[in-house]
């Protein structure tokens, strides 16, 4: 697996662009993402669906065609230096095949973020347009608004991203060992999902698969992994992270079954390295070559996130 582009990192006074890729985006959160991103010396630009509801499926922001819409604009305005997306939920894949991704690509590279449901455009992004993305805290998220380690995180990966190269893990190593590859990933269902689709990844061979997932059940999580496993998706992946797990079932449960599914590869395995739906949580670059040490607990970058 190759390492993708990386995008500039953002300079004070850089334009911002938020967009709602996926579900509806509360006000207040909004208008406290956006006041951040202004302390931050950044001009944040929101695009006009982004407080959107759709009709009949309230659970969307809007059309499928003015997300998209929305998503488009932003990224092929040359005075945007970066799109951010305000929240997940669920709506991107009801969207990509919407976006014109030549002209994506003719627009040049630019710092993507998100997470969750933003799963299959940091996909889509590696496999159509070659360029690394973060897999991050969103504009309008709660963790955003309210959490500093969060915030600071982030904060450095786009301004000094050499000042965040290294990642520790606050668990220990499921299967130890070092690996090398370039990071992809994300929400394990999304992952799942992708199967089949479009211009999906062939399978993660050449990578290290960071993981994690929201509300679901454990019979639902090993449905997803064995999914990935029978599609023959992990072979030839070098090392696995994990991250949070929030409202799913006890968090022995979800290791047991991580063991269960994956333990089987042959690759080291550490978990809780703080990515995902969690309180604090880290900015990850995906596309980015690193190395995995489980049993020191430590995701080491081997270049800066962004250029």
């Amino acid at each position: 697996m190759k390492a993708l582009v990386r995008p500039r990192r953002l300079a004070p006074g850089a334009r911002v662009a938020v967009v709602a890729p996926s579900g509806p985006v509360p006000e207040e959160r909004l208008q406290a993402g956006l006041d951040i991103l202004r302390g931050w010396d950044l001009e944040p630009v929101v695009a006009p669906h982004v407080l959107d509801r759709h009709g009949t499926f309230d659970y969307l922001a809007g059309t499928d065609a003015d997300r998209a819409a929305d998503l488009q604009s932003a990224w092929c305005d040359p005075s945007v230096d970066a799109v951010l997306c305000a929240r997940g939920g669920y709506g991107v894949q009801r969207m990509t095949e919407l976006l014109d991704w030549d002209a994506l690509r003719a627009a040049g590279p630019k710092v993507f973020l998100g997470f969750s449901d933003i799963t299959a455009l940091h996909e889509a992004f590696a496999t159509r347009l070659g360029l690394v993305t973060l897999h991050g805290p969103m504009a309008a998220g709660i963790d955003f608004i309210k959490n500093a380690r969060a915030q600071e995180h982030l904060r450095a990966t786009l301004f000094e991203p050499e000042s965040v190269r290294t990642l520790t893990s606050s668990g220990q190593a499921l299967v130890p060992g070092r690996a090398r590859g370039v990071l992809l990933g994300g929400c394990l269902s999304l992952l799942a999902a992708e199967l089949g689709t479009p211009h999906a990844r062939p399978s993660a061979r050449g990578g290290l698969l960071c993981l994690e997932d929201v509300n679901e059940e454990t019979y639902r999580l090993d449905r997803y992994l064995t999914q990935l496993l029978r599609a023959g998706w992990l072979d030839g992946v070098t090392g696995i992270l994990l991250g949070s797990w929030e409202r799913c079932d006890p968090y022995d449960r979800i290791r047991a079954l991580v063991l269960d599914r994956l333990g089987g590869l042959g690759v080291p395995i550490a978990e809780e390295f703080g990515f995902g739906h969690c309180e604090g949580a880290l900015t990850v670059p995906f596309g980015v070559p690193a190395e995995l040490d489980a049993e020191a607990g430590t995701l080491t970058l081997d270049v800066p996130a962004l250029a």
